[in-house]
């Protein structure tokens, strides 16, 4: 398994999927590149993508604002743009850091 001290690499995601359902390593990598592509045509299109026991993908609007400039302290305008944001699911978080 992954050094438990550092994030997984594609790679190794893909050999894990692979030894876990006993599939071609290949076929393990189009299936999690098929995730990736789904995840990104629906939270585009729909503007939402649910992985369940994840949590969700979700494309939200920012409005415009006031800002600072951090090194001069002068107000500048940022405008508005689209950002995406990943919500945790409930159990996702539970799982990660239990309630205390």
């Amino acid at each position: 398994m992954a050094n438990p001290t550092k994030p997984m690499t594609k790679s190794q995601v893909v050999t894990h999927f692979a030894e876990r359902f006993e599939l071609p390593k290949k076929t393990a990598a189009a299936i999690l590149d098929e995730l990736a592509d789904l995840a990104v045509n629906q939270t585009k299109k729909v503007g939402e993508f649910t992985l369940p026991g994840v949590g969700k993908l979700v494309k939200s609007k920012r409005k415009a604002r006031i800002g600072r400039n951090p090194a001069t302290g002068e107000q500048i305008k940022i405008p508005a743009k689209t950002v995406v944001k990943m919500r945790l699911s409930k159990v996702c978080k539970e799982s990660i850091v239990p309630k205390a």
